[in-house]
């Protein structure tokens, strides 16, 4: 009794101002559960069950909290009598040098040794490729479970849609759910054959209705096959832009779900309680990046249930052992001095240290990034994706680790010939969520553009996200190529990378068919270290000293 009194003390002190749990019942199975309704009572759990959860760790290694504070948690927990499940709701194998360097096999080495036990796709898992995803889940020591990740010439799942586990009789079931937008966010190549046809898809359409008939397949399921409790792990996200599949409107759509945990938008949500379709409450929650929190479902002996986020752990001597053998084999390359900054490249609002603009405005980093694909190239224009471009550099030494965090992808510098009109459209889609963030936004060298936000989009898409048009007015206006307007039906010559050019990224495919000049002549890394090095004689300068850029983007 002493010992679990100490226990919850604990627990209450780290969850006192970060959770929350239904006003007057647990946030349990619907009171008529699918064929759980005429069976006997559930037996009760022997001890309180503590889901440690995680998102969007993006190869955040030792960040925050880092893995050796989340196994020091997950032994703590156990040390004080609770049952203790690990899980991953997306985004881990990516994200920096230890991710990319090793393809995503070092953080699933990672998550083996510090007992993870289930984990869904993020879309960034797909970063290497399908086929390199399907390979890392069989080295996984955890299964990755996903209802909607299907395979097109059987029509099923690749993955389980859940795992279901079992304490002193009661089950519980863990639903694996990934976002559509994968298609988009990442190459959609990756998901097609060699003639250019999807093989793969993630029930992606326009109303999210075959995402939410899948989910609710694969609860009615687990609830037929005796599941007391339905957890989902997904990677949706709450922001608008992934609208219609965002978590809220998964959980407004479905019956039978007790708690989401999520992620994918990189949004701190200690506890939200949103309403299912049958009217009851289900607990939603995510924790952020890069380990920054970690996520506490607590399902209690007497059935009640809460979520909330813990900040700090000490770290976990044999784990925190594990992540630096992981980190040593590297350590050597990425501490190597490539370059110089005389002055701060930012991804971020200087203003608001906290605020991503990135993906919705110019930055100097942007500018940099650009220019060092047309300069290298010698192309008319160059265009990188804002989501493309993932971190700060810092004045001073530029280590290749740094150059890596900016471009962790491993994309490969291509130049296509492409019409005005391409182009017009590729900058008219990257506009389209203004004000809201958007990976696609072009950070651009060569030219220059204006955006009225003012005029509402008229992008069409298809079902599968991809560009097909547009179909009123347009939001770009007084596109200038090196001064002059940029003509419709000329052609020019265009430098990004393969994920844009060839592998149809950011749900642009119109430049897949276009004469192809140079080929992945080089990775996006060296692109930026070769411009650096090169071009500007080793060190940025004060043309760069602008955080928000050189007056390329012009947003009204």
């Amino acid at each position: 009794m002493k010992k679990r009194f100490f226990s919850m003390l604990l627990l209450l002190l780290l969850l006192l101002a970060t959770s929350c749990a239904p006003a007057a019942a647990p946030a349990t199975a619907p009171t008529e559960a699918p064929a759980a309704s005429e069976e006997p009572a559930p037996a009760a759990l022997a001890r309180d069950l503590v889901v440690l959860y995680t998102n969007d760790v993006h190869c955040g290694v030792d960040d925050n909290i880092g893995y050796a504070g989340l196994a020091a948690l997950k032994k703590q927990f156990e040390a004080s009598g609770c049952d203790v499940v690990l899980a991953d709701c997306g985004d881990a194998l990516q994200g920096a040098a230890i991710g990319t360097l090793s393809k995503g096999e070092s953080i699933v080495k990672i998550m083996n040794g510090i007992g993870y036990d289930v984990a869904t796709i993020g879309n960034h898992e797909f970063d290497y490729g399908a086929a390199r995803m399907l390979e890392l889940a069989e080295l996984a020591e955890y299964p990755y479970v996903c209802c909607n990740f299907r395979d097109l010439t059987t029509g099923e799942p690749l993955f389980p849609a859940y795992e279901m586990m079992e304490f002193n009789g009661v089950k519980v079931a863990f639903i694996g759910v990934a976002t559509p937008k994968t298609i988009t966010s990442s190459a959609p190549v990756y998901f097609q054959n060699d003639a250019g046809e999807f093989i793969y898809a993630f029930d992606q359409d326009a109303d999210g209705s075959l995402l939410y008939a899948s989910v609710q397949s694969a609860v009615d399921e687990a609830r037929g096959e005796g599941a007391n409790y339905v957890i989902v792990l997904s990677h949706l996200g709450i922001d608008a832009s992934t609208s219609p599949w965002t978590s809220s409107e998964l959980i407004e759509a479905t019956a039978g779900i007790d708690v989401v945990l999520d992620g994918h938008s990189h949004s701190v949500v200690p506890c939200e309680r949103v309403r299912n379709k049958a009217g009851e409450w289900v607990l939603l929650s995510q924790t952020g990046t890069k380990l920054q929190n970690v996520g506490m479902l607590l399902i209690e002996t007497n059935g009640n249930i809460s979520t909330g986020l813990i900040s700090a752990a000490e770290p976990d001597a044999e784990a925190a052992s594990l992540v630096d053998a992981a980190k040593a084999e590297f350590d050597a390359m990425l501490q190597q001095v490539v370059a110089k900054t005389d002055v701060a490249l930012t991804i971020m609002d200087p203003e608001q240290s906290d605020v991503r603009i990135i993906r919705r405005m110019e930055t100097n980093l942007g500018d940099l990034c650009a220019d060092a694909y047309r300069i290298l190239s010698g192309a008319d224009v160059a265009v990188v994706n804002g989501g493309g471009i993932r971190s700060n550099i810092a004045p001073g030494d530029i280590t290749y680790e740094q150059i890596i965090a900016v471009h962790p992808f491993g994309n490969a510098l291509c130049v296509i010939e492409a019409t005005g009109q391409e182009i017009l459209d590729l900058l008219e889609l990257g506009a389209s969520a203004l004000p809201d963030e958007n990976g696609g936004f072009m950070q651009v060298s060569g030219l220059s553009y204006e955006i009225d936000t003012s005029v509402p989009s008229t992008v069409e898409l298809s079902e599968d996200g991809l560009f097909q048009g547009v179909t009123g007015a347009r939001r770009v206006q007084n596109v200038l190529v090196a001064g002059e307007p940029l003509d419709p039906d000329k052609t020019y010559t265009l430098a990004s990378h393969d994920y844009l050019i060839k592998n149809g990224g950011d749900g642009y495919a119109a430049f897949q068919d276009n004469v192809l000049l140079q080929d992945c002549i080089m990775l996006d890394n060296q692109v930026l270290i070769n411009y650096i090095v090169d071009a500007l004689g080793g060190v940025v300068g004060e043309e760069y000293a602008e955080p928000y850029g050189q007056g390329r983007i012009v947003i009204r």
